[in-house]
């Protein structure tokens, strides 16, 4: 089992440096088209679709990463019940594994939603970039997610201990 943790430790590298790399390209591109609109009347043309294309790389590489962190919003009305009867473990687990089943439905569907783009041939405006390789991103960066909280809520179950040690550091 630690090594299992050691190797997820290393695979969140990939997709956390990638959403630095989008981050880092889109600040520049926002520069260069904020400077070419200003000074030279020469806005980058594509600068929109780029932005938005950058930004769904920037949130969905990360979304793996964070949701096994468990760095998402989480409202405690229960807290209180399930400490008074020490069911933490149990409250955690169930949420993960819940909200990890429940993820799977989104990934389906944007996958649907991928090889239909695919198969109309869309593409966006400027670069004509096809719009099948973005949405396919988002629907297997959802499905890694939903395998991620599955597997973070079968660690609460089984290993509990090793989550001390924060498995996606």
């Amino acid at each position: 089992m630690e090594t299992l943790i050691r190797v997820a430790k290393v695979a969140s590298r990939a997709p956390v440096a990638l959403a630095c790399l989008a981050l880092f390209v889109l600040m520049g591109m926002t520069f260069a088209d904020v400077i070419g609109r200003s000074a030279f009347d020469a806005p980058i043309e594509a600068a929109t679709e780029l932005t938005r294309i950058l930004m769904a790389v920037m949130v969905f590489s990360c979304l793996p990463v964070i949701s096994a962190r468990g760095g998402h919003i989480a409202v405690d009305l229960f807290d209180g019940f399930f400490d008074r009867w020490h069911l933490n473990r149990l409250r955690e687990a169930a949420i993960h594994i819940a909200c990890g089943v429940m993820l799977a439905w989104p990934a389906q569907r944007v996958w649907v939603l991928a090889g239909r783009a695919r198969d109309y041939g869309d593409v966006t405006e400027y670069l004509s970039i096809p719009v099948f390789y973005v949405t396919a991103f988002i629907a297997v960066s959802v499905a890694v997610t939903a395998a991620v909280m599955v597997a973070v809520g079968l660690v609460h179950l089984v290993a509990p201990y090793l989550l001390d040690e924060d498995i996606a550091a």
